[in-house]
């Protein structure tokens, strides 16, 4: 028996959230957050960051704007986090453990992958150049692609329109409880892979919680090989085989 929940039906594609995700961005978020408001003698609390964290970026920012009362329009606090971001980057960025080896075995797989990610296309295409990931995915959506950012499901909605499959046919995985919420509204397989900065979410509504990308759960769920023990979970597999009734 599988210490997770099998797929009704099988996983096609992978869905992947991008910031606290596949890179340490919340980290980075979370610094340039902390100077902008400390010039200006505020605070960065756990409670405003939770407030923010996965939504699209005007949302965000305007929650810290309306929170602090701050005299600045999003655009203005949007130019200068992005400059001291863009600062950070080639220095601070950093993929989080297990997403190359899974992205290897998804394109070893042959299931398509996309991005859907609250953070404005700017900044991710800054993001996956430094490494370059973007040819890796067949879609990337950003924030300026929807006019609902998360927890609405409409990125996650979309994202598996343009693959081909009903979201049910594909496996998101988050890193927020916002996150999430949009995920499984959207009726995706949802699996939770929260940071330090996340650990405390609600994630009851999702499949299962991941430790990290390379927990053998995701891979069992997707029924693909792991690179790490090379083995698949042929139980998932007999499951959905026609001959298994």
């Amino acid at each position: 028996m599988s210490n997770f929940p099998v797929p009704e039906s099988p996983l096609r594609a992978v869905i992947f959230d991008l910031d606290g995700l596949m890179f340490n961005t919340e980290d980075l978020y979370q610094e340039v957050g902390r100077q902008t408001l400390e010039s200006r003698g505020k605070q960065l609390t756990q409670d405003l960051l939770d407030q923010m964290m996965g939504r699209k970026s005007d949302i965000a920012l305007q929650i810290m704007i309306d929170w602090h009362q701050l005299d600045l329009t999003v655009e203005q606090l949007a130019n200068e986090q992005a400059e001291v971001m863009f600062k950070l980057l080639p220095d601070r960025l950093s993929p989080l453990p297990g997403l190359l080896a899974l992205l290897d075995a998804l394109e070893a797989a042959n299931l398509p992958k996309a991005i859907a990610t609250s953070s404005g296309r700017k900044f991710v295409t800054r993001v996956l150049g430094q490494f370059q990931l973007e040819p890796r995915f067949k879609y990337v959506f950003t924030s300026e692609d929807i006019t609902h950012g998360k927890p609405a499901p409409d990125v996650y909605q979309l994202a598996a329109q343009k693959l081909g499959f009903p979201p049910t046919q594909t496996l998101v995985l988050e890193d927020t409880q916002i996150g999430c919420q949009a995920a499984t509204t959207a009726g995706a397989y949802t699996v939770a892979v929260p940071g330090e900065h996340s650990k405390d979410h609600d994630f009851a509504q999702t499949k299962f919680v991941a430790d990290t990308l390379e927990d053998s759960r995701i891979y069992g769920a997707l029924a693909i090989a792991n690179e790490t023990s090379g083995t698949i979970d042929l139980e998932i597999r007999k499951s959905k085989s026609p001959d298994s009734a």
